[in-house]
């Protein structure tokens, strides 16, 4: 159970860095205000329109518009101890400290009163007292 989780964890923070440092292109084309194609990392194809404006008046019958935004990756992947401030560092410090803690084997903890022998009965003081649970 313990490599499986392992091996879940470390693909996903594979995958978490390969997903923020790529850098993302999406293009959409337009007509008449609806989304006709999405398409990441290329050009969107059109939708045929712009050969049906060029026989009309092109100014007056403009229908589809281009649209294209880009998310960047991160580039600097590099994060020093001296990038923190003092109240950051104190606070991941602690934490690591309690979270290495949890995972510490105690053992079994001593027992003080194994050298002294119980008490003798005198007598038995529940059917002394005629108490016995039913």
């Amino acid at each position: 159970m313990k490599s499986l989780a392992h091996k879940i964890f470390a693909t996903t923070m594979a995958l978490m860095l390969l997903l923020s440092t790529v850098s993302w292109t999406v293009d959409k084309h337009l007509c008449m205000g609806r989304v006709m194609d999405v398409s990441f990392f290329v050009e969107a194809e059109d939708c045929g329109m712009e050969m049906a404006g060029q026989f009309l008046d092109a100014d007056k019958h403009h229908c589809c518009d281009d649209e294209t935004f880009t998310i960047e990756g991160q580039d600097d992947l590099k994060l020093t101890w001296d990038d923190l401030q003092l109240e950051q560092q104190v606070f991941w410090v602690a934490f690591a400290q309690s979270y290495y803690h949890l995972f510490i084997d105690l053992g079994e903890p001593p027992v003080p009163f194994t050298q002294y022998p119980p008490p003798l009965l005198v007598q038995d003081l529940n059917i002394l007292h005629e108490v016995f649970l039913i």
